[in-house]
């Protein structure tokens, strides 16, 4: 009975121990991006402090193996449970280097995991196991006890549950085996009355974590956006919330803005007409992300416009962009408007399998901060999107900023080139977000401005959209290489000049 229960100790053990690891790495990507570097160093970090765990645990008494095991279970529980908590909370309110508290945080909790599997290994020897089944047997398990919550992750508890409910559950896992020790073991422990009011405790802790996890995550985006919430959900795909302050509704995604409903028709505007107007004969146009309906809101003024194809990964997204009034009413139900089928598919695999063709195509997918992003800007994926254009037809592309960004913006353009586009680069100020740029890009090799909009607008008219080609002395055109898929340059890009900005 008692090796059944180590051995089962053993699996749920290494599952909460990978599965630490995995919500410190998705804490990370979602609040700094750059999602390759976030999950390596976290990665790395947490390996070799489960290194240094190994290593200490040799200095712990055999006769105290047991009660040792029992306090490292309560103080991973404990530390691990809380740990998305805190650290986002940390991120969001107190004003200490987020990046020095998520190692210190992965250091000390691998660290401690690090100490279970010799501990138990050393219990088991406790028990007289022969030392090849001892050894078979617990790597077995802990191996698989990976294995599941590797699948389990990803699928269900991260998009289910959250990053913080998740790390509260985990945690309980932990403590209930530290209490599950203690009932086992009772008559070999030294203190099992107080480790047992100590487990209790725990578990009381995190269990009314797990419960209020929703409110401490809105008490840590309150902080973080400073807006009121008026919705948030964790898809598969990404973290959502809508905030209002007065008049003023925003999206953010993963902590990052997308838009501010007082200022977006600036953006969406220089978006879509500029191109747009310049085919008016447009009949099909492709909108490649933009689940929030505002570029289509935009497309579907022009009269010729028959169909608008929308694709975008999230189907969470453009649900929230199709039933939520407030939203609805900022994208005019374009959504909802029979001219509009939304297609929920990732882009570039989409492209893959489609054969139509479109007049017009819009591409206005977030910013690269990851490599999963950054693919979306590279050569192959330019070239599958040529493929869907009309010969005549344009398509244009969200660039990030030419002032802040100017690397990144250049890049872009340089990747259009290499893709057999010709390109004709511009920019609009959109006071959320500053100088914004975007390229438009054909096969054709001329491109005139219009001389109207020809549709009802707030911001542009012939003269701004003129304007919007000009760029000034202080953002030349740099010769910047193309993004492809292999290097991954432009992510490289964006991360730098941003940081440059924040500094």
């Amino acid at each position: 009975m008692r090796d059944r229960a180590l051995i089962l100790s053993v699996l749920i053990v290494a599952s909460c121990g990978l599965g630490y690891e995995l919500i410190g790495s998705a804490l990370a990507s979602y609040l700094l991006g750059d999602s390759v570097l976030q999950f390596s160093t976290v990665i790395g970090c947490y390996l070799f402090a489960m290194g240094v765990g190994s290593w200490l645990s040799r200095y712990v008494a055999d006769e105290d193996v047991l009660d040792r095991f029992v306090d490292v279970e309560m103080m991973v529980g404990l530390l691990g449970g809380i740990s998305a908590a805190v650290l986002f909370l940390t991120y969001a309110w107190v004003a200490v280097p987020f990046r020095t508290s998520l190692y210190m945080t992965i250091f000390l909790i691998g660290m401690m995991v690090g100490m279970e599997i010799p501990l138990v290994m050393r219990i088991f020897n406790h028990q007289r196991t022969e030392f090849r089944e001892l050894v078979s047997r617990v790597l077995a398990f802990d191996y698989l006890g990976a294995l599941a919550v590797s699948l389990v992750f990803p699928l269900l508890l991260a998009p289910r549950l959250g990053l913080l409910r998740t790390g509260f559950l985990f945690g309980i896992l932990n403590a209930g085996v530290a209490l599950w020790m203690i009932h086992l073991f009772r008559a070999d422990l030294h203190r099992p009355r107080e480790q047992t009011l100590r487990a209790v405790l725990v578990l009381g802790l995190l269990g009314t974590g797990f419960v209020f996890s929703g409110q401490l995550t809105g008490w840590a985006e309150k902080g973080l956006y400073g807006d009121e919430i008026i919705h948030a959900e964790t898809t598969p795909y990404q973290r959502l919330a809508v905030t209002q302050w007065h008049d003023d509704l925003r999206l953010h995604i993963n902590g990052n803005l997308q838009f501010s409903s007082r200022d977006e028709h600036r953006y969406h505007e220089s978006l879509v007409h500029p191109g747009l107007g310049a085919v008016p004969w447009a009949r099909h146009v492709l909108v490649l992300g933009g689940g929030d309906g505002l570029a289509v809101r935009e497309i579907l003024k022009h009269p010729s416009v028959k169909q608008v194809t929308l694709v975008d990964l999230d189907p969470a997204m453009t649900r929230l962009f199709s039933t939520s009034q407030p939203l609805v009413a900022l994208n005019k139900g374009s959504l909802k408007d029979p001219r509009v089928r939304v297609i929920n598919a990732d882009a570039g695999r989409w492209l893959e399998d489609n054969a139509e063709v479109f007049d017009f195509i819009v591409v206005d997918f977030p910013d690269p901060t990851n490599f999963g992003l950054g693919r979306l800007y590279s050569v192959p994926v330019y070239r599958l999107m040529a493929r869907h254009l009309a010969e005549q037809g344009y398509m244009v592309v969200q660039s990030t900023s030419p002032y802040f960004a100017p690397r990144s913006f250049w890049s872009i353009d340089a990747t259009l080139k290499e893709a057999g586009l010709h390109t004709w680069p511009y920019h609009c100020y959109v006071p959320s977000f500053g100088d914004w740029g975007f390229i438009l890009a054909g096969k054709r090799a001329d491109y005139t401005v219009p001389d109207k909009v020809g549709v009802p607008t707030r911001y542009l008219d012939s003269s701004t959209m003129a304007e919007l080609f000009h760029f000034p002395a202080d953002m030349p055109a740099l010769s910047m290489p193309p993004n492809r898929l292999n290097e991954q340059s432009l992510v490289r890009y964006f991360d730098e000049d941003w940081r440059k900005v924040i500094r």
